[in-house]
């Protein structure tokens, strides 16, 4: 099997396990390639028929390989899908093997969106926020301006409500709000930027792909234009509903679950596309008499020696920076402490922060994190970022769901990489300032130790509890340490838990945890457990809950 030809077969297995695919991201190198996987996905609707056996994932690679080895062997010739009977033959038995091997739940909606969200560049639209109680009031809670470009620039002006006046501006340098009501203007990183106005269709699009279930539920008119009804199952919350423009295939309004006795309706009363965001909007002056506030100092430099100079030691410097990818900052931190480099992609669509700073404290993960091994010493890897210890305080990082993080320590230093790009191009990133090896434990690895005790689950107990914690309650079920806790306390008092734990939070570690399966040690004398052992069963992903499955007692 050739490289193009393992890579098709990876491609189309991570499809069917409802996996996005590193290419979703990162277009792969080969044109030839990528119109392969381009016809893969526009024909994932196909209904399934039985296998007929299970090879033909690997059959299908093999049938690609022998197409491209047919354009090599054609010299310079032009190879092309719709180029004589021949390669009209070859698409059509591509479809039909593909038939085999390829179904999708989800309506082709999703790939029609980001066909259309590709081609736009910028657009501007009017949006108007409805607030609807149970008895069917509806109440206009805001109107405002946004523009938006597809280098996640934006320009937000609040039009209506109680926030009218106050702008909202990220230009890819730097971030600014405009508060006329305080006659304040508040500063802050343009990278990571937890503000994301409701209805930004880049978002919308990437939350209904990466959703459980999409389905069509309808037709309506919306701000006059003729829209497709969908509703939405997110893998985390309640289901919402999207009406997509028939005619430009992008999202025009949204309406979410009624939660708490209130339901929110968010309608673009007017949208138009363009080439740019107006240049004035995108410049940053402060009016006068206003007052500015730095919410996130930083002290930028110009030299690898400046930032030695004033953080007290000489920072890491990438010596290979990952292709399509270059510096654009160079910064000491507020606590004057911590270097921080940032880098963006070509594109300008990912953005990458290394942070460093000498240790100060022994190394402890965030309880939720995935423990994976960066030059033999272990590393946190959050994603999303969820918690921000050590040189991740103070950084706005946390709660963002596109915002991954790898924290380690190292020769007496702590590290930590975050960014919206793939978890590969971080992993490049690290390769670029240790001489270690980067080990990141597959997602689908099961731990070979097992229980010696096993704990029986009910699963549709779990799924209830999963449910309760979608609403927003018991969020400490997705702490494994808390579970752990909860767990033992129980052991030790299983009339009930009145007042203090038992068992301390601080006496429990992580030693082990994949994103799916977890091992929480308990050290310490009152403990009947030594060991709890925890699976996500009903959701594989941070949103997720813990479930104690086994324990090895004392």
């Amino acid at each position: 099997m050739d490289k193009n030809e393992k890579k098709l077969s990876e491609y189309i297995d991570k499809l069917n396990a409802e996996k996005m695919p590193d290419e979703h991201e990162c277009l792969p190198d080969s044109p030839e390639l990528e119109e392969l996987m381009d016809t893969v996905r526009k024909i994932r609707s196909l209904k399934e028929p039985a296998l007929p056996d299970a090879d033909y994932p690997k059959k299908l690679a093999r049938v690609v390989s022998a197409q491209l080895s047919q354009k090599s062997a054609a010299g310079k010739r032009k190879w092309t899908w719709l180029a004589g009977a021949a390669a009209v033959a070859a698409v059509a038995v591509l479809v039909f093997v593909l038939n085999f091997v390829l179904y999708s739940g989800r309506t082709d909606i999703v790939y029609a969106m980001e066909q259309a969200y590709k081609e736009v560049k910028a657009y501007h639209g009017i949006l108007s926020i409805v607030e609807t109680n149970l008895n069917g009031e509806e109440t206009l809670q805001a109107m405002r301006e946004v523009w938006a470009d597809s280098e996640g620039r934006y320009y937000v002006k609040e039009l209506q409500g109680f926030q009218k006046g106050l702008i909202t501006v990220n230009n890819g340098e730097k971030k600014w709000q405009v508060s006329p009501a305080e006659e304040q203007v508040y500063i802050f990183p343009s990278f990571p930027d937890p503000y994301k106005f409701t209805l930004e269709l880049g978002n919308e699009i990437k939350d209904a792909k990466n959703a459980e279930q999409i389905k069509a539920v309808g037709e309506e008119m919306v701000a006059g234009r003729e829209t497709s009804v969908f509703e939405v199952l997110p893998r985390g919350g309640e289901s919402y509903k999207i009406w997509i423009d028939k005619e430009t295939n992008l999202p025009l309004q949204k309406e979410s679950a009624m939660m708490n006795a209130i339901q929110y309706r968010v309608t673009y009363t007017s949208i138009e596309f363009g080439d740019n965001i107006p240049g004035e909007l995108l410049a940053y002056s402060l009016p006068q008499g206003f007052k500015e506030i730095d919410k996130n100092p930083e002290l930028q430099v110009g030299s690898v020696e400046e930032a030695a100079e004033t953080a007290g030691f000489t920072p890491q410097i990438p010596q290979n920076v990952p292709g399509g990818y270059t510096r654009n900052g160079m910064a000491v931190t507020g606590d004057m402490k911590t270097v921080k480099l940032s880098y963006i992609s070509q594109d300008k669509k990912s953005r990458v922060i290394i942070l460093q700073k000498k240790a100060t404290d022994e190394f402890k993960p965030a309880s939720t994190a995935v423990l994976g091994k960066v030059g033999g010493n272990t590393a946190e890897i959050q994603s999303p970022v969820q918690d921000s210890p050590g040189v991740l305080e103070g950084g706005m990082y946390s709660g963002m769901a596109d915002i991954r993080s790898i924290r380690w320590q190292e020769s007496g230093f702590e590290y930590a990489v975050i960014g919206d790009a793939p978890m590969n191009e971080l992993i490049s990133f690290i390769e670029s300032i240790t001489t270690g090896p980067v080990e990141i434990p597959p997602e689908n690895e099961e731990t070979p130790e097992k229980p010696q005790i096993e704990v029986p689950v009910d699963l549709k107990v779990e799924k209830n509890e999963q449910k309760s914690v979608d609403a927003g309650h018991s969020p400490w079920k997705l702490d494994p340490v808390y579970v752990a806790q909860v767990f033992v306390s129980l052991k030790i008092s299983p009339e009930g838990i009145e007042g203090e734990y038992p068992v301390s939070y601080e006496d429990m570690e992580v030693v082990k945890n994949n994103g799916i399966e977890a091992v929480v040690e308990i050290s310490g004398d009152n403990t009947p457990v030594r060991r709890v052992y925890l699976k996500r069963l009903i959701r594989q992903d941070s949103t997720g809950i813990w479930t104690v499955v086994g324990y090895d007692p004392v």
